[in-house]
């Protein structure tokens, strides 16, 4: 029989592992070249991952909310027809386990075992279960092992270096033991020696009878901890600035028709905003930085992520790559198209990566302004709140007078630790400057 194994590919550069979500197809099942075959799902995004075969599924090695790493078989696919799945499907899998592995597998002195069932709700991948069987690891040592996958979890690159390093039950408890003596950062107070002066937990909160309890999806648990992280790395600080756009609001609403006829895209006021944003980056580059330890690193790419609702509610950040090399168009047509991505659950992985500032409009709910949260590994992300039509203080040579214009707020947060008040405050100051100058004869 011919068979096509089908491996997770490597979906970003970060990206180590994928649960999967949904199969598309059922053993069985007749499927065509590049027709979806199964939903996975990363830290990062949601993908449908095409077949690489024509033929029919006889074999899928991962149920649904288990984890495969970048490169592990997850199906076999026959080109012939046959929809049996023989024996040795498993070892097509075994095999892939072993050839993958970055140090030999040994033979256990014992042998081969099967383990029991975990006792501690902890999630095993049958890939780490395989690997345990064949080095005779029982459950109780799986379970000591310390794991830096996704919410502790052991993953492949796991448990190979705890038997590359001859690990064994002991060595596993000890582990054990000395994760559980660290203690996690929390949010309290520090005292002027170091020390916490308290330990602040999640309240223990029960639901009432007329309550209604919703389990977080994984994109909000993601969420949620990428939240906490950053409160928890980054001390905040928010700079406000109101910026004058009447000159840009006329000017759009000039130029939006013809664009339109031209472009075939519609111009908003997001990437108007973003050739601002970026103006000021030049200027001051000092935003535009990360922080590793005690070292900052400055980005020699100007990456900007643009925070975008999904039709689930949830926000992701795509990113536009280079935006400090596009012209106005470029930018337009770069907002467009990762915004309909991220509509349509289209975005990939590398649609998300590597940004270096984040934009976030907060106007688009009708907010006048907010205090974002920094989107680690970044410094700084700027709020664009909505714009108003306000009654206004006008100078002129001939002297003031009251009239109508349109304005908006703009917040900035950054994190304190680079990026002091001056630096912050100046920056947002030189974004409004260039929207405020905006010139209204500008022709695209």
């Amino acid at each position: 029989m011919s068979q096509i194994e089908i491996r997770l590919p490597k979906m970003g550069e970060s990206v180590t592992e994928a649960t999967i979500t949904s199969w598309l197809k059922n053993v069985g099942d007749v499927i065509e070249m590049d027709e979806p075959l199964v939903e996975v799902a990363t830290d990062k995004v949601d993908n449908e991952l095409p077949s690489e075969a024509e033929g029919t599924l006889v074999q899928r090695f991962f149920e649904v909310d288990e984890v495969a790493q970048v490169g592990d078989v997850i199906a076999i696919i026959s080109t012939d027809g046959d929809a049996a799945a023989p024996e040795v499907a498993k070892e097509t899998k075994t095999e892939a386990i072993s050839s993958s592995a970055p140090v030999e597998i040994r033979e256990a002195s014992n042998g081969s075992v099967s383990l029991e069932k975990s006792t501690s709700g902890k999630f095993f991948s049958p890939l780490v279960k395989s690997i345990a069987e064949k080095e005779g690891l029982s459950m109780k040592t799986l379970e000591n092992i310390s794991g830096s996958g996704q919410s502790g979890r052991v993953t492949k690159k796991d448990i190979l270096a705890f038997i590359k390093n001859g690990g064994t039950e002991q060595q596993a408890s000890k582990t054990a033991v000395a994760s559980a003596s660290v203690k996690p950062i929390t949010t309290a107070p520090v005292s002027s020696s170091g020390g916490f002066l308290s330990n602040i937990k999640e309240p223990n909160v029960v639901a009432g009878p007329d309550d209604q309890i919703i389990e977080m999806d994984r994109m909000r648990k993601l969420i949620a901890d990428h939240m906490i992280m950053s409160t928890h790395v980054s001390p905040h600080v928010t700079s406000y600035v109101e910026a004058d756009v009447t000159n840009v609001w006329n000017w759009r609403k000039k130029v939006k028709n013809d664009f339109h006829a031209r472009e075939n895209e519609n111009i908003t006021f997001t990437p108007i905003f973003m050739e601002a944003i970026v103006k000021a980056i030049k200027d001051f580059p000092g935003v535009n930085v990360s922080v590793s330890g005690t070292k900052i690193i400055q980005r020699g790419h100007i990456n900007i992520g643009m925070a975008t609702a999904l039709p689930s509610g949830n926000l992701i950040v795509p990113v536009i790559k280079d935006a400090d090399r596009m012209n106005l168009t470029g930018l337009t047509k770069s907002v467009n198209d990762l915004a309909n991505k991220a509509r349509n659950n289209n975005l990939k992985p590398e649609d998300i990566q590597d940004g270096t500032y984040t934009v976030t409009n907060v106007g688009t709910f009708g907010n006048v302004m907010g205090t974002p949260i920094i989107n680690q590994p970044q410094v700084a992300i700027l709020a664009i709140g909505a714009i108003r039509k306000v009654p206004a203080v006008i100078e002129t040579p001939e002297g003031d007078f009251i009239g109508i214009r349109y304005k908006m707020f703009l917040s900035h947060s950054y994190d304190h630790r680079v990026v002091d008040g001056a630096l912050g405050g100046m920056f947002v100051k030189r974004v409004a400057d260039y929207i405020e100058q905006f010139d209204v004869n500008r022709e695209l």
